[in-house]
């Protein structure tokens, strides 16, 4: 197996170059390489998103990649966070503040064995920064939840918890307005 030299931005921090097998799955990058083991290998196939991270694109935008069946090196030269890329944390590494998405998690009790928790969270967490970029009418709240964390499967059917956290989180702040 050939390897080639892998580089990106993952969670704040220049990582590589490193030399990586080029059919490496990116979660296996993840896991092996970096010891990042909050994403999670589910289904294996990309249907359960259990798995995925965030993509920062150069326009300011962010987007879910599932990394089961995506290889690492497609993010060469990407910013990516991880689940474990959201809470703020101090100078030893102890996390000091969680993001509002995974504070909401915890405060309404969303998950059960919280094996799917880093995929919503990284799901709500890309529609909370879509939305302070463009807030949507209250009217419009339940079809945008849906459509972004529709995907992610809970085997434990935390949907509900889920889905109401995140309402909760993004009407608390104002990215919902009447209409």
């Amino acid at each position: 197996m050939a390897n080639r030299p892998l580089q990106m931005t993952l969670n704040g921090q220049t990582v590589g170059p490193v030399e990586v097998p080029e059919d490496l799955p990116m979660i296996d990058y993840l896991h092996e390489y970096r010891n990042l083991t909050g994403s999670r290998l589910g289904c294996g196939q990309g249907i359960c998103h259990a798995c995925v991270v965030i993509v920062d694109n150069p326009d300011g935008t962010s987007e879910e990649v599932r990394t089961c069946i995506t290889g690492a090196h497609y993010f060469e030269g990407k910013k990516i966070r991880t689940i474990e890329g959201h809470a703020s944390r101090d100078e030893a590494g102890k996390v000091t503040e969680l993001n509002p998405i995974q504070q909401r998690f915890v405060d309404e009790f969303a998950f059960q064995c919280s094996y799917c928790a880093p995929g919503f969270v990284n799901a709500a967490t890309v529609l909370l920064e879509k939305l302070q970029r463009q807030p949507i009418k209250k009217s419009q709240l339940e079809a945008v939840i849906e459509d972004s964390l529709g995907h992610h499967i809970c085997r434990c059917t935390g949907y509900v918890r889920y889905y109401s956290a995140t309402r909760n989180v993004l009407t608390d702040l104002g990215l919902v307005k009447e209409g």
